[in-house]
């Protein structure tokens, strides 16, 4: 059982702090808070996202290109202009790298104000680090995984941060139902987000980009919301309205 709750935390841990740091404050700016709590989820997301951390200013810039440039050849991720998952998940490595480490230009339009710690940057997304935590995770199987089958667990819990956006920025493109008419093939995956902690909504959040609620109908209840009204009213954060 300690492997099926490591994953678990580690999947709605990790995930919430992609769709709460790098997603509604990195790239849209939903809400603000304090420099001192900003280094504070810096640290957290790395705790949670380990081997797979991802950088707020590379995720939040390429996340407003996917954003500005949806569904064309100039968007990073697209299932228009993949062949498959794995050449989009390549292609958008490479281009979330070539951003972090500012290989490439980029408009300021998606740079302007998206937060970048480079000295932690620069320790978290090393080589070393995904080791590092590579070897705890594959350390604490040997000393925990009681059966064969909690093996395949190991390969997602290394990659975690990766198959969540394929699951967002592929499948939510191709299933599930739409709310709105918008310019991209953006849809919410599912009616109730129990597994996304509320990136499901992608159809809403494609609509109302800067929104910090990602749910619109009375059963699309945004987990993250729910915990950002709780943070605010503790003054932790403060969403825009």
């Amino acid at each position: 059982m300690e492997v099926i709750y490591l994953f678990l935390i580690l999947w709605y841990g990790g995930l919430f702090f992609q769709t709460f740091f790098l997603h509604r404050y990195a790239a849209h700016q939903s809400f603000t808070m304090s420099k001192t709590a900003e280094k504070i989820t810096y640290v957290l997301t790395w705790l949670f996202q380990g081997s797979n951390y991802l950088s707020a200013y590379g995720y939040g810039v390429m996340h407003r290109m996917h954003h500005a440039y949806a569904d064309t050849e100039q968007d990073p991720h697209s299932p228009k202009y993949d062949e498959n998952v794995f050449s989009m998940m390549w292609r958008t490595k490479s281009i979330y790298q070539n951003i972090n480490t500012k290989k490439i230009a980029v408009d300021d339009k998606f740079t302007k104000n998206v937060p970048q710690w480079y000295a932690f940057d620069k320790i978290a997304s090393s080589r070393i680090s995904r080791i590092i935590w590579s070897v705890l995770y594959i350390l604490f199987f040997i000393k925990f995984a009681t059966t064969w089958w909690l093996w395949l667990l190991l390969p997602i819990i290394i990659l975690m941060a990766p198959i969540h956006g394929v699951i967002i920025n592929w499948y939510a493109h191709i299933y599930g139902y739409v709310n709105f008419k918008v310019k991209d093939t953006s849809k919410n995956l599912l009616p109730f987000d129990f597994l996304m902690m509320g990136e499901a909504y992608h159809n809403n959040h494609h609509k109302h980009g800067s929104r910090a609620n990602f749910g619109v109908k009375w059963h699309e209840i945004d987990p993250t919301y729910l915990i950002m009204k709780l943070l605010n009213t503790l003054n932790v954060i403060k969403i825009k309205q």
